[in-house]
């Protein structure tokens, strides 16, 4: 009892529980804007693995970190936007294709890393970004930018969603494209947008492991973060402020293992405390999950004039 509170007194611990977030709300944040329009994107994983070696690999070739993060979101965009035309454009399975975008992005990174590093054993490194040491905030002045970004990111959103009338228009190809269509809502740009926009911030989560977290790109990196982000969408019940917290939770418990694995008094085998987040998480989603609201057209295929 005595090492947990001395675990949550120390700021340290607050500033890994925010920095474990941190990829986890941006890669929440995108399933969210896809799922919202209606299209569940099950390409995270494999999104997040090229984004990070993407946007690692521009700024080891002399980019800028904010390029290699553009570089990133651009990667994802690209496969957000393959996703959108087999899931939006063809009406197929959206299981199907996010899996295989998730198999061919990650095969792609990897065989882009063997191609670009033949004979390294040791994974290059770069200069990361920064903490932000400038700013009067404790525990968010140890962290990047790219943090910073993420927790804008959330109320930025959030208002689009409900205070715009894209927002409104995204919402309503998720319940019933019928009626948007009759609104004279293109239901097909709109999907098609929110799956780009969320792939987008899907790459820029991967991009925060090799520009932030680390200063290098290894395989397993991403290592079922995608995953997560996905049941966190629904422990959010679609809300942007809800993912937030959720992603918190996540990481709280993630870094609470790692700590607890790290005191002289753990009695325990170490795959308990491995399992310690992802148990709670799964018993937050089942109590959460049972009164959570779906987009009612979730995972629907549309076409257009159907009824």
């Amino acid at each position: 009892m005595t090492d947990l509170l001395d675990i949550l007194a120390n700021p340290s611990f607050w500033v890994a529980v925010l920095r474990i977030a941190t990829p986890l709300i941006l890669g929440t944040l995108g399933v969210l804007l896809c799922e919202r329009a209606g299209v569940l994107n099950l390409g995270i994983e494999g999104i997040m693995v090229a984004g990070a070696f993407t946007g690692w690999l521009a700024v080891f070739a002399g980019a800028p970190l904010w390029a290699g993060v553009g570089v990133a979101a651009l990667t994802g965009m690209a496969f957000g936007l393959l996703h959108a035309f087999l899931t939006v454009g063809l009406a197929l399975s959206q299981h199907v294709s996010g899996l295989g975008i998730t198999l061919l992005a990650t095969a792609l990174s990897y065989f882009g890393y063997r191609v670009s590093f033949p004979k390294v054993n040791t994974p290059p490194t770069i200069a990361p970004f920064a903490p932000m040491e400038w700013l009067p905030v404790p525990i968010l002045n140890a962290q990047t930018a790219l943090t910073l970004l993420a927790l804008l990111l959330v109320p930025a959103i959030a208002w689009v969603l409900y205070r715009t009338p894209l927002g409104l228009a995204v919402r309503m190809v998720g319940e019933n494209p019928q009626a948007a269509e009759s609104q004279g809502v293109s239901v097909a740009a709109t999907r098609t947008g929110a799956i780009v926009a969320g792939s987008a911030l899907m790459g820029v989560a991967g991009s925060f492991l090799t520009l932030s977290a680390f200063n290098a790109f290894f395989f397993n990196m991403v290592n079922g973060r995608g995953w997560i982000c996905v049941a966190l969408v629904v422990f959010a019940s679609w809300r942007p402020g809800k993912a937030l917290l959720g992603a918190l939770l996540f990481a709280f418990f993630d870094a609470l293992q790692l700590r607890l694995q790290q005191s002289g008094d753990a009695v325990l085998p170490y795959q308990i405390y491995l399992m310690l987040p992802y148990l709670l998480s799964i018993l937050a989603l089942v109590l959460v999950a049972r009164k959570a609201s779906y987009p009612q057209a979730l995972m629907k295929p549309y076409r257009k004039g159907e009824r």
